[in-house]
């Protein structure tokens, strides 16, 4: 059951990464927010997200995993809950902050079990990428579920459903047994001394570029989904382009799925060692995902726009279970918590600053003319990918 407890963790990660792209049509204009304010909302997120896998890797290592699984689904559920009803931009932006705390819980109990308790432990990249298959699950059903109930409930009723189904699963880490074993100690010294390890910090910066990516096509790909169909159909209905908008991430989320499915199962049937060769993987998704980018620069046709979000998916995939997978390998499982929150605090930062950049350039031209913002990024994520497959750490 605890690899249950696992999944859910990373499945409930998802919404919380697809929360804000996947209510942005009907939130912005709730609140009466444009774009530059919608970036500061998400950048907002991403640095309590920051703050907080520091602080949640130490104490997971400290008290376990358990009650970190279940801290994060209450407190996830509690932030979407209010976020439902606040009906200003100050009394949406509170919960958004919470919520970085309660997705790093789920973020630190789900990603750092999963390499322990799935394929006994024995190829953390591959396990890594295939509990991530139910992030995208949670990218692909948070859109798709609200798109729905948009149309049929209001924006309170539609939002507070998702609360639901985040909050159920803690029936399941409280029920759940065999969780792995920690530190059972708070040890703020070894966690600084991993900052030291160069392994740490190519892994930090190598999930820098990465989740730089990931949280800018998750938080305005609705909205450059509705620019192309708006070009191609002038007169199209403003609840159609929403929707094709909010497509486009289901899209991606289910091309994510896919290739993360692949990761975590084809290595080996073909003999394929993932976690000696994660950082050529990277690099070679990294170049796919460039490739995707550019052309939805020039995109104005819909079903070319459908088709890059899926390469874009498919590129993005293996991306980040790699990276967690390559670093786990290189260090002992006592200290993999702290491990982990610091890398995914220093990943968070791309996440606060590259999609904030993008909405700025966005309020003097579109969302995606701004994409041209990420193709630095994806150069710098494969000269980085590559180094993180020579250096090594310290077990």
């Amino acid at each position: 059951m605890v690899q249950a407890v696992a999944l859910c963790c990373v499945f409930g990660l998802g919404m919380c990464f697809s929360l804000l792209g996947s209510i942005s049509v009907k939130l912005m204009p709730r609140v009466q927010m444009d774009a530059g304010k919608f970036g500061t909302l998400i950048s907002g997120f991403m640095f309590a997200c920051l703050v907080a896998s520091l602080v949640v890797g130490v104490i997971t290592d400290a008290i376990g995993y358990q009650w970190i699984a279940v801290l994060g689904f209450v407190l996830t559920a509690a932030c979407i809950f209010i976020l439902a009803f606040g009906k200003t931009y100050t009394a949406v932006l509170w919960p958004c902050l919470l919520l970085g705390f309660g997705a790093m819980a789920l973020n630190t109990a789900g990603n750092v079990m999963a390499p322990q308790v799935l394929f006994d432990g024995k190829d953390p990249a591959a396990a890594s990428n295939l509990a991530n298959v139910f992030f995208g699950l949670g990218l692909f059903l948070t859109p798709l579920i609200v798109s729905f109930l948009f149309r049929t409930a209001g924006y309170e009723k539609a939002v507070s459903v998702l609360g639901v189904i985040v909050l159920l699963p803690v029936l399941i880490a409280l029920a759940a047994k065999g969780y792995p074993a920690s530190s059972a100690k708070l040890d703020i010294a070894a966690a600084v001394k991993l900052l030291g390890q160069p392994a740490v910090l190519t892994a930090a910066f190598v999930l820098f570029c990465y989740i730089a990516l990931e949280s800018s096509f998750c938080n305005w790909l609705p909205t450059f989904g509705k620019e192309v169909i708006q070009k191609e159909n002038a007169s199209i209905e403003a609840a159609a382009a929403d929707a094709f908008g909010q497509q486009l991430l289901s899209i991606f989320a289910i091309a994510m799925m896919a290739g993360r499915l692949a990761t975590g199962l084809l290595p080996a049937r073909i003999d394929f060692d993932l976690t000696a060769n994660g950082g050529w993987v990277i690099a070679a998704a990294a170049l796919v995902a460039a490739i995707a980018i550019f052309l939805m620069m020039q995109c104005v046709q819909s079903l070319h726009a459908r088709l890059l979000a899926a390469l874009a998916g498919l590129a993005f995939a293996p991306c980040f279970p790699t990276t967690v997978g390559v670093s786990f390998s290189k260090f002992s499982p006592d200290i993999h918590g702290s491990l982990f929150g610091i890398i995914f605090a220093v990943g968070l930062a791309g996440a606060v600053i590259v999609p904030k950049a993008m909405g700025n350039v966005a309020k003097g031209a579109s969302i995606q003319k701004s994409l041209k913002l990420l193709l630095p990024v994806c150069i710098v994520l494969i000269i980085l990918a590559l180094v993180l497959s020579k250096v090594k750490g310290s077990l």
